[in-house]
């Protein structure tokens, strides 16, 4: 578990951007043996990735890793490592193979979108189109929302989650990309129920929310990864701000920009001095609880994209504060040693068991892969003026 840092970071300079990414890109490289194939899993065990089929909701990120390396290094071999990968995801979404829930965005975007926007590869825009069309299944007309998981319709499982801001970007590209309004409109509900729903008083969020599968009328917002229903999941505030960022980028909606402002504040008063949080954020560092690296790799990426969106005195200040976070992820986070791990970054957490949630404990103080992917997109924005996957 890392220790707590009494000083404060200073922002990482442009020289150690290009290091720090040249490190990652290397890791990726020897990693291309072992997982060209196959999947990582969602979280290292021991600080290892072990190899699994494709068939999780974060086997999108492995993938995504590739192609900011193939973009940073022009590497065929990467291109044709993350092609391969391309036709695995094909193949999940034609044969429905674990893709009946929410998490179509997370697991095409970075893969298959990238594919088609990088190299022009037919296969990823057709699998990310069918990857949409599986999405807007899952859309509830009552209450307006994308349901996560389970049966659909039935009152035990008629919620969504905060992560799904996330999901949503595939569908305003789908609209994009067909000229067919429907995939956008479905986006447009989802958010707007979430932002009605999900953010407390104080700016902090629910990481699920239940509705009325007759009336479509809120019930009450609860927690499954959090330590408690109204604790501060670090991660859900993370997918909070950078699912705003994004949608933003793709609708210029004010109240989109004013909510993720108000994640952000509550996020940044939450964080202790080295600006990486603990896995939820009522923690602090008298508690001896572990951090989630990932969160923070999440949230500077929501701050470049919304840098890029905004006046240049705020976009300033959101650059600033990004790359103090990358400072001491890149310092005090990352591998530097790959006989430590064959991951990106150390001190992530998945899924910590509390008394109060209802999740399985797995993933606690290792490195998970969507935080090595957000890290990578970070540190690729702050190198050159990225196009966007999302």
């Amino acid at each position: 578990m890392n220790a707590a840092s009494s000083v404060a970071p200073q922002p990482i300079t442009d020289t150690e951007v290009k290091t720090a990414l040249d490190i990652a890109v290397e890791q990726v490289r020897r990693n291309l043996p072992e997982f060209t194939y196959v999947s990582q899993n969602h979280s290292s065990v021991g600080n290892v990735y072990p190899a699994v089929e494709n068939n999780q909701w974060t086997a999108g990120f492995w993938p995504g890793e590739i192609w900011l390396a193939f973009e940073h290094t022009g590497d065929k071999i990467f291109q044709y490592a993350a092609q391969i990968q391309v036709q695995s995801f094909l193949h999940r979404i034609e044969n429905r193979i674990e893709t009946d829930h929410h998490d179509m965005g997370f697991l095409y975007s970075p893969s298959c979108i990238a594919a088609w926007k990088l190299v022009g590869d037919e296969d990823g825009r057709k699998a990310a189109l069918l990857a949409a069309d599986q999405l807007i299944e899952r859309f509830q007309p009552i209450g307006r929302f994308i349901q996560a998981w389970g049966r659909k319709g039935v009152a035990e499982e008629y919620r969504y989650i905060i992560d799904c801001l996330l999901n949503l970007p595939l569908l305003y590209w789908a609209s994009r990309e067909t000229n067919d309004p429907k995939y956008r409109d479905i986006a447009l509900m989802h958010a707007r129920t979430t932002l009605a729903n999900s953010i407390r008083p104080d700016d902090s969020t629910y990481h699920t929310f239940y509705l009325d599968p007759v009336t479509g009328a809120p019930v009450r917002g609860v927690t499954k990864q959090g330590y408690s229903d109204e604790s501060a999941w670090a991660r859900g505030q993370a997918w909070g701000i950078a699912g705003m960022a994004v949608s933003y980028r793709y609708e210029r909606i004010e109240e989109y920009r004013q909510t993720f402002d108000r994640l952000f504040a509550f996020y940044l008063r939450r964080l202790p001095v080295d600006m990486v949080p603990y896995w939820d954020l009522i923690f602090s560092d008298e508690d001896g609880e572990p951090r989630d690296s990932s969160s923070a790799s999440i949230v500077a990426c929501g701050l470049l994209e919304m840098a890029d969106l905004v006046e240049p005195e705020t976009a300033s200040q959101y650059r600033e504060v990004a790359r103090r976070m990358m400072k001491s992820l890149v310092d005090r986070y990352a591998v530097k040693d790959p006989a430590v791990s064959n991951g990106l970054v150390l001190h992530g957490t998945y899924s910590k068991k509390s008394p109060y949630n209802t999740c399985r404990g797995e993933g606690v103080d290792e490195c998970v892969s969507w935080g090595d992917y957000y890290y990578m997109e970070a540190l690729t924005r702050l190198s050159r003026n990225w196009s966007s996957y999302w």
